[in-house]
């Protein structure tokens, strides 16, 4: 049997280690970017020194930016872009995109102006059913699985056949696929946990410690649970891996952007000296206002998005944040 053709759109540190994943578990991998120095970089030296210093690719990659090139003949296409562009960027390849593909999105967020998932843009855009869209996420630090280190995934899809299509097809030693067909609670976990990890960040900038961390991600999980619910999202899916699993690694390491992003702010740095310092994407600093739209269009209370949102648009300033969360009226824990 011949090597799955993937097509990769993104070649940013999780996209490009996507495609890594998904080359070492067998199939034949195109890479896809804007950069023409990066694709090439990638075809002739396998390295993509611009957002994985020192790590080495597979041979089975190949680095182009002709998305014609990438998306010919690929069963799975791999969608690995920001996600408040996905809607323009993925809308004008869609005519590149085969019959019968199946396409993986890996983007966390909700869409500004519409509060869509990202299986629903990727859907709208590319013109193809649900059942034809799944949706990665897990406790997945592009670095640390860069360096192949052992992780484990969710990979979600209304068809438990898409599901099982790209669970085979990113399966390695080191990279361990769960299947599950709660769509939208996988993927409110990807999107909310950036916004918990701002947080997190902000107050570890400011110099709090484990208390207030553990703080922040415990009713950090009830607020992404509590609008899981509302949307419809299975209980269980928040003290899984893309639930707890996820906001835990995002939350705690240095290697998470958005982490890294509340951090600075936390230490006096403006949102533009925050972002120029932090490079590359941190999803949640845009999210944050579409997942609080989402809340309050479904009644959800959400007191830490809310305080992130405030802290991010200048009309809170920072050091009330933690003053502010804490001076919410008394109730009992589970409400």
């Amino acid at each position: 049997m011949s090597a799955p053709v993937v097509a990769v759109l993104g070649s940013g540190s999780w996209g490009t280690t996507f495609a890594m994943v998904m080359a070492d578990a067998g199939c034949e991998v195109r890479l896809w970017g804007r950069d023409a120095a990066v694709a090439r970089a990638v075809t002739e030296r396998h390295r993509n020194e611009k957002y994985l210093p020192d790590v080495e690719l597979p041979a089975g990659i190949t680095g182009t930016t002709d998305a014609a090139q990438a998306l010919q003949g690929a069963g799975i296409v791999v969608a690995a872009v920001p996600s408040q562009v996905a809607r323009r960027t993925l809308g004008a390849l869609a005519h590149l995109v085969e019959p019968d593909a199946v396409v993986v999105s890996l983007m966390k967020g909700v869409e500004l102006s519409t509060d869509r998932l990202m299986s629903e843009v990727v859907s709208e855009s590319l013109g193809i059913p649900l059942e034809r869209v799944a949706v990665a996420s897990g406790p997945n630090l592009a670095k640390e699985v860069a360096a192949r280190q052992p992780t484990a995934t969710v990979i979600a899809s209304a068809s438990e056949e898409t599901a099982r299509l790209v669970s085979a097809a990113c399966t390695t030693s080191y990279f361990r696929p769960y299947t599950n067909d709660d769509v939208v609670g996988v993927e409110l976990c990807g999107a909310v946990k950036n916004v918990i990890a701002l947080a997190v960040g902000m107050g570890q900038g400011m110099g709090y410690g484990w208390n207030t961390t553990a703080t922040l991600i415990t009713r950090g999980l009830v607020e992404i649970t509590r609008l899981g619910l509302a949307l419809g999202a299975q209980a269980e899916t928040f003290a899984g891996l893309a639930g707890m699993g996820d906001l835990v690694a995002t939350c705690a390491s240095p290697l998470s952007r958005n982490h890294t992003l509340g951090s600075h702010l936390g230490r006096g740095m403006s949102l533009e000296e925050a972002l120029a310092a932090t490079g590359g994407t941190a999803e949640g600093v845009k999210s944050s206002q579409s997942v609080l739209e989402l809340a309050a269009k479904h009644g959800v209370e959400m007191p830490i998005t809310a305080g992130v949102v405030a802290v991010l648009d200048g009309s809170m300033p920072i050091a009330d944040l933690a003053p502010a969360l804490l001076a919410r009226p008394q109730k009992a824990e589970g409400v």
